[in-house]
């Protein structure tokens, strides 16, 4: 037996039972029906941009101002670890390049494979 046939027999049985119900027993499935059809949600046909603009509100209705404000805050601080990281470096770039062009090396020295190192030790100095 398959799942169709077993479908279409508890189908039939279900729908027999439905005429040998009583009648009072059949008015009260009749008064929950109409309650649970009362208390269905009415499905409303929107627009794509209004369905994205209702997205983007469903996903962000559930948040509480504490969480906003917690992620706020940990994101200020990844964006100023960021720049401030960046301007650490800029500044030790800077303080290389103001070395370099205030000494007095040859031309060699630039092309020199040891020059490389020596500025690496420098600016860790």
């Amino acid at each position: 037996m398959n799942e169709e046939h077993f479908a279409y027999k508890i189908r039939q049985h279900l729908n027999r039972g439905l005429y040998e119900l009583r009648p009072e027993t059949a008015s009260r499935l009749a008064v929950a029906r109409e309650n649970a059809l009362a208390r269905q949600k009415q499905a409303i046909s929107l627009s794509v941009l209004a369905t994205a603009g209702s997205f983007v509100h469903n996903q962000f209705a559930n948040l509480r101002l504490k969480q906003v404000l917690i992620s706020l805050a940990l994101l200020l601080c990844v964006v100023g670890s960021t720049f401030w990281q960046a301007d650490r470096r800029v500044t030790e770039l800077g303080a290389i390049d103001s070395a370099l062009l205030a000494d007095d090396l040859p031309i060699g020295a630039f092309t020199d494979k040891g020059f490389n190192a020596w500025l690496q030790s420098a600016s860790s100095e």
